[in-house]
């Protein structure tokens, strides 16, 4: 078996994804190394997500060295890929999805219902801070940057009364002592492809696509491509208000026709006064995001979009 070099950022998360995507390599006797690469958004920590505004924040670098040759593969969180990979590049393999879903952590409080008046709230995603608001529209919103321990220090610390991060994130570090709610779907709709890892290889290389096949879970890889169709269709990137949720319904038979899929998906105002929500269903991934982006479009999404790129909010990917 030959020796693989995987490329990963250095955040406690992503060295805990790229362990986890080491580890199943090495137990199919792949000899394994892995690489720590600083990327754009893990060097600019004191600006919100998504004023930021570069396409593939925190994938560029890597991608560098998997054209370079000096790594074979990358690990990412994949709702971090943007939906049109850069030329000379493929998704290898989707693995198997954590819970996609947003946790609500506090120290004193239980659920988002429960905060007080003018509470402050912790996130960097104008997603998340748009549902927040169209729920408690009274609540104030701040920036929240760094790892997963920065963050969470900080709500100990009491600079905010709660936080929002995603729960696959907080299960796999297994740091969950203060996530008080699990927030369901349909109060806030997670961001594409959040909750699965994507392996990203050098196109056409047959040989790594093989070794790493093994790890491809069929069915999130139909539901993260619906919702990254959805993303792509919308033109927005992960920091933008658009949620996409996307759940096989009925399971594929081995010619992998007949797979139903539901999907969810929002696009939202950032100060949450106005939200547009789209649920159907269908069995061609990619037509039903598609589809569904187009309904949203065409309802007022594109004016949303419009408002918040012309507000600097945020940036759109460049071409």
């Amino acid at each position: 078996m030959p020796k693989l070099r995987i490329g990963s950022r250095g955040s406690q998360l992503a060295l805990w994804q790229a362990n986890h995507i080491a580890s199943r390599l090495r137990a199919y006797g792949h000899d394994v190394d892995i690489e720590i690469i600083h990327t754009t958004g893990d060097k600019i920590t004191d600006v919100a997500l998504a004023k930021v505004g570069t396409k593939g924040m925190f994938t560029k670098e890597i991608e560098g060295a998997l054209a370079a040759g000096s790594v074979d593969l990358a690990v990412h969180s994949l709702k971090d890929l943007p939906t049109e990979l850069s030329s000379g590049f493929e998704i290898a393999a989707i693995t198997k999805r954590e819970d996609p879903r947003d946790a609500f952590c506090s120290c004193h409080y239980a659920k988002i219902e429960d905060l007080p008046q003018r509470a402050r709230v912790g996130t960097s995603s104008l997603r998340r801070q748009a549902q927040l608001k169209a729920i408690r529209p009274d609540l104030d919103i701040h920036p929240l940057r760094g790892n997963v321990d920065t963050r969470l220090r900080k709500l100990q610390e009491a600079e905010y009364a709660a936080i929002i991060l995603a729960y696959a994130g907080l299960k796999r570090l297994r740091k969950t002592d203060l996530v008080k709610q699990i927030i369901p779907a349909e109060v806030m709709c997670p961001a594409a492809g959040q909750g699965a890892l994507g392996i990203e290889i050098r196109d056409g290389d047959t040989a790594m696509r093989e070794h790493l096949a093994f790890l491809n879970d069929p069915n999130t890889r139909a539901a993260t491509t619906c919702e990254r169709a959805l993303l792509n269709r919308l033109g927005g990137g992960c920091q933008v208000p658009i949620g996409a949720f996307a759940e096989v319904r009925k399971e594929a038979r081995k010619d992998a026709q007949n797979r139903s899929l539901h999907l969810e998906s929002l696009v939202a105002d950032p100060d949450g006064s106005k939200v547009l929500r789209d649920s159907r269903e269908g069995d061609d991934p990619t037509k039903l995001g598609n589809e569904a982006g187009e309904a949203l479009l065409a309802r007022g999404g594109d004016e949303i979009l419009a408002a918040v790129y012309g507000r600097g909010l945020a940036v759109p990917p460049q071409p």
